[in-house]
């Protein structure tokens, strides 16, 4: 989706787009960036093996591809890259999905190796966003997570993100959809992580899905949904929602829904379809200052 932004709603907004060739906008405190670069290579690839203790990956990975969400003052960082994801993915450790073809697929294996599925060759994550701080930097690039992560003060609440707000014919001031992962799954399915975000004059809104589709056997949706309205610029609040859905063709076709892959192309258009396995909502209020 190509936006096309007007400079006078921009202004309006007392925002401005960054310089120097970076794609992004800033507003009331917030810098929000995103960068997109091409498919890993091989020697950044094999560090990741290493690092990672893995030889199993996504066919596409964009490891340099990100999206920042920096809020100036407090030098809090909420950003999102396909490493940390892969952490996730390895940190759970899902067994992996049955499939009857399963012996025909031909995954990452190398050609001297037999192909068992051991591990979960979905990429399934549960990775909600990293989380850092820095201050005084000049540049927002992705660090090594063991040096610089910590833990936000996230905590339970039962505030909804205010969805009919979202779809007001407020002016849209920056726009972008960064793929941080994809496979194809031999050509039998899909398992894609992405994130979106966009920025209008009153606040910004985000969403992190992973989608899975293992055609005829299981469906999979996880988003989270991240909600800042724009006001104290000291001190902002954001909401987030996390939402994980789940089901099996098998169980769709019980309930009278089509079976046909085809069908299930866009997660938009048939999560509701999918019952709810997980559903929280949290809040987080940025000090002033760290």
């Amino acid at each position: 989706m190509e936006l096309e932004v007007d400079d006078n709603d921009v202004k309006a907004a007392g925002a401005e787009l960054l310089a120097d060739g970076r794609h992004g906008i800033r507003i009331h405190g917030w810098e929000v960036e995103s960068l997109k670069r091409s498919i890993l290579n091989s020697s950044t690839l094999q560090r990741w093996e290493e690092k990672l203790q893995t030889s199993h990956f996504p066919e596409m990975i964009f490891g340099e591809s990100c999206l920042v969400l920096k809020h100036i003052n407090s030098g809090t960082k909420i950003h999102f890259n396909a490493f940390d994801a892969l952490i996730g993915w390895k940190q759970e450790a899902l067994p992996p999905v049955e499939v009857p073809a399963a012996a025909k697929w031909k995954f990452r294996s190398k050609p001297a190796q037999q192909v068992i599925l051991d591990y979960d060759y979905t990429f399934t994550t549960p990775y909600r966003g990293s989380e850092t701080i820095e201050m005084n930097a000049t540049k927002n690039e992705i660090k090594d997570v063991a040096e610089v992560a910590y833990n936000l003060q996230w905590e339970d609440c039962k505030k909804q993100i205010d969805v009919a707000a979202l779809t007001s014919k407020e002016p849209i001031l920056f726009y972008d959809e960064v793929v941080l992962y994809e496979d194809e799954l031999a050509d039998n399915g899909v398992s894609l992580l992405t994130v979106k975000v966009r920025v209008m004059p009153s606040s910004w809104f985000l969403l992190l899905r992973y989608w899975l589709r293992v055609d005829g056997v299981l469906m999979r949706l996880r988003d989270t949904r991240m909600h800042c309205v724009f006001g104290d610029n000291a001190s902002p609040t954001i909401l987030r929602e996390t939402c994980w859905r789940e089901a099996t063709f098998q169980a769709l076709s019980a309930k009278g829904y089509s079976t046909d892959s085809a069908s299930y192309s866009d997660p938009s258009v048939i999560s509701q379809r999918l019952p709810i396995i997980l559903h929280k909502t949290e809040v987080l209020k940025i000090p002033g200052h760290i």
